[in-house]
């Protein structure tokens, strides 16, 4: 019998503070998931001064359902929490890009109350998505929100054998390297640290250069993923011998500060999630895609874990336990840039 209340997790006043929250009655096309894991997102601590429920990464064994779902049963392996519903009957429902639904709810628009930093998270059905076989528990949480992101992104873009340039390896950038060698292409890593050489190759890259050695690139990529946390420096990346005419530039996040693009009057907009401030000087020399992406509508969303689980796209880990103490240490070390790449809070009986 499921519980009448049950703790979650929210920020106050820059802090994590554990709450307990009344569990509301099934809907019928409602699903009743108890949280095994989550996964610690950047989104997270973005939302945390507007104290909703955090968490948006999250798989756990499903507990009940309502009268009328049929894709899910009690006992399976489900995850989700990011996008969570939608219309159904609009052009963008309609054509698979339900992600784009104007009546759509994602974390941190609607939902306050429902996060997976927490014991228990109630999905629509289709939403929360059955966990494949051949993924273990604590890889598939940070799918649900940065596999998605970062596979979405790339699928919509990548063609078979293009080379690929991902500045950054982190928590996007280690999984982006994996998507994009496994589906084909040849993958040139960019960061600031030799150190990381050798992590890239193993990940799935072919080639690796430090941001001040760029002179050193034989062939332009075709798409440029940003991956960290900061944009690069335009002037460097955005000459023909780097980034090829008519590339694509893919922000896999929001970077701090604005997205200057110089050097080009000619991009073709494929989505935006934010608003940034785009400056554009005059050439008429190159032609660059903007693509902008945010995580992915569901079919896309089945398909990268259908994808992960049978090319062993696997994120790199760390555990903390799901509870006050664990989710502020995992918080504490990724404000610090400390983590090696995704954090994953366990609950105590997984």
């Amino acid at each position: 019998m499921a519980p009448t209340e049950y703790t979650i997790y929210r920020g106050a006043e820059g802090m994590i503070k554990q709450e307990t929250t009344e569990l509301p009655a099934l809907g019928p096309k409602e699903i009743l998931v108890k949280i095994t894991h989550s996964g610690v997102c950047g989104t997270d601590v973005a939302y945390m001064p507007y104290g909703i429920a955090l968490g948006h990464e999250g798989v756990g064994i499903v507990e009940a359902i309502g009268s009328e779902v049929t894709q899910l049963k009690v006992g399976d392996r489900a995850g989700g929490g990011f996008h969570r519903d939608s219309c159904g009957h609009c052009h963008y429902c309609l054509s698979g890009q339900d992600i784009w639904c104007y009546e759509r709810s994602v974390f941190g628009e609607k939902d306050y109350n429902n996060g997976t930093f927490g014991e228990y998270y109630v999905g629509v059905e289709t939403y929360p998505h059955k966990i494949p076989e051949g993924l273990s528990s604590e890889d598939a949480a940070p799918l649900q929100c940065a596999g998605a992101t970062t596979y979405s992104a790339l699928v919509d873009v990548l063609k078979p054998g293009e080379r690929v340039g991902i500045v950054g390896i982190g928590g996007l950038g280690h999984l982006a390297i994996q998507f994009a060698s496994k589906l084909g292409a040849q993958v040139v890593v960019f960061s600031t640290s030799r150190n990381k050489e050798e992590e890239a190759k193993q990940l799935g890259a072919s080639e690796f250069y430090l941001l001040d050695e760029l002179e050193k690139v034989q062939k332009p990529v075709q798409v440029l993923v940003i991956a960290g946390s900061r944009y690069p420096d335009w002037s460097k990346f955005m000459v023909k011998d780097i980034l090829a005419r008519a590339g694509t530039i893919v922000p896999l996040s929001a970077p701090h500060g604005d997205l200057v693009l110089p050097y080009s009057s000619h991009y073709k907009f494929a989505s935006t999630i934010a608003d940034w401030s785009i400056q554009f000087f005059p050439s008429l020399v190159r032609w660059y895609n903007l693509h902008l992406s945010l995580v992915a509508s569901r079919g896309r969303h089945v398909e990268m874990l259908e994808f992960a689980a049978s090319k062993c796209v696997k994120p790199w880990v760390e555990k903390f336990e799901l509870s006050e103490r664990g989710v502020r240490e995992a918080i504490g070390k990724l404000n610090s840039n400390q983590m090696r790449y995704r954090a994953v809070l366990v609950a105590r009986d997984a």
